[in-house]
């Protein structure tokens, strides 16, 4: 070690007298510009995980430049991302275990019975551990991976808030322009019942009827444009810049097979990094062999058998239990990949039938609109009464907010299958 130390102080010091001959400077300039940046090993890490480029192709179902998007932007603009910490974190430590094959070094002072202090350099270096530091690479590089779909299920998980409260004050604000229009048209009844009983023609119970509904529409509406607030101010709270004047809605095309549900993927990233986990298990259970010397006064050098690791009576069970680790973190991929099909089929159904339904209530609408005009042309002939045609038109009137409501149901599901499948925001972007 000290001939090593010697030899690099004469290089460095050959460098050092050279460095303003023209030729040094020369030789300088070339290799700052031949020179290439070499990876680091984080991207080393992204390159080489299958996990990670798969987080990394995922691509955004949200269409770009709609008001799903500028939801999404404006959310993720405002995100803590404290998951992003726990993934540089995760980064940091499987940098720390890439090194952990090097020697171990460090001082040694102690005190002799004559009063003096001696202090040597003591050096470690493990020869064979039955694969405990590989294991431990391989646990930090999993970590690492299941940090990263920790941080893709959290941005994909504050998207999907956020586009819950924009549809539900989308909705909203819809409502409240159904409630306004019903509020008028009841109004208008309720005015003619009022003529009609200040001439006598009619009791006076319809029109306390009609007010009563009238009542209950303004309740209505008021109620519609309070969520409607509700929700643009709540995810106004939790995004950059404010988004009270978006408006609007965008076709969602998503399916199934676009993209692994982010669970599952998950259980793949804790799966591998149990088998890491359960080689370091492993590898303490059995004695290993490193070489270690005290470099100083006393210098002395020898190998050793690690004490903590000899066999016991119950080695060969504790070694079952390990490879049953194993075993038991494959079937929780399989579980997992079971309960998002499951979740997805479940997500394809309601879709289906939601969509199915909203187009069978724009059907009854349209059928129910027919008959409020054929009744309204039978009033004017004198044919039927004003609540006749109240009682058709409150038909029409809870048609279309059944459509309205199916509409957005469908909506919201979609988003949800969505998030199951990590795809509402780009991977690259993450």
């Amino acid at each position: 070690m000290c001939a090593s130390a010697l030899a690099l102080a004469g290089c460095l010091s050959d460098v050092g007298g050279n460095a303003g001959s023209p030729d040094a400077v020369a030789m300088q300039a070339t290799t700052s510009n031949t020179a290439t940046a070499k990876p680091t090993h984080t991207e080393k890490l992204n390159a080489q995980s299958e996990i990670i480029q798969g987080l990394i192709a995922r691509r955004s179902v949200l269409p770009s430049g709609g008001p799903y998007s500028s939801v999404a932007t404006a959310v993720l603009a405002a995100n803590s991302r404290s998951a992003e910490s726990d993934l540089r974190a995760a980064q940091l430590r499987a940098r720390a275990a890439s090194k952990n094959w090097l020697p171990q070094i460090g001082p040694s002072i102690s005190l002799t019975s004559l009063g003096s202090v001696v202090a040597n350099l003591v050096v470690d270096q493990v020869l064979f551990d039955n694969g405990r530091k590989k294991g431990e690479r391989e646990f930090a590089v999993a970590d690492v991976e299941v940090a990263a779909v920790a941080l893709a299920t959290d941005t994909n998980e504050r998207v999907r808030t956020g586009l819950d409260l924009y549809i539900n004050a989308v909705e909203a604000r819809e409502k409240h322009v159904l409630a306004s229009k019903n509020a008028k048209d009841i109004g208008h009844f309720e005015w003619i019942m009022q003529k009609r009983v200040e001439g006598g023609v009619s009791d006076s119970s319809d029109l306390h009827v009609l007010r009563q509904k009238l009542m209950e529409i303004q309740a209505t509406q008021s109620a519609a444009s309070e969520t409607a607030n509700t929700s643009i101010a709540e995810l106004n709270a939790m995004s950059v810049g404010d988004l009270s004047n978006i408006r609007g809605t965008s076709n969602l095309p998503v399916r199934a097979n676009i993209a692994q549900p982010l669970s599952v993927t998950l259980a793949e990233a804790e799966k591998i990094r149990a088998i890491a986990a359960a080689k370091v298990d492993r590898a303490d259970q059995l004695p290993g062999l490193s070489a270690s010397g005290n470099v100083g006064e006393d210098s002395t050098f020898g190998l050793k058998i690690d004490s903590d690791n000899l066999l016991g009576i119950g080695t060969r069970d504790n070694l079952k239990a390990i490879e049953a680790t194993k075993e038991a973190a494959g079937r929780r991929v399989s579980q997992a990949n079971e309960d998002a099909n499951r979740q997805l089929r479940k997500y394809e159904g309601q879709i289906a039938s939601k969509e199915r339904q909203a187009a069978e209530a724009a059907g009854l609408t349209a059928q129910a609109k027919r008959n409020l005009d054929l009744f309204q042309a039978q009033y004017d002939a004198g044919q039927r009464q004003v609540m006749d045609v109240v009682g058709v038109y409150e038909t029409f009137a809870r048609q279309q907010e059944a459509e309205i409501t199916l509409k957005y149901e469908a909506i919201r599901l979609r988003v949800a299958m969505a998030e199951l499948l990590g795809v509402l925001a780009d991977g690259s972007a993450i």
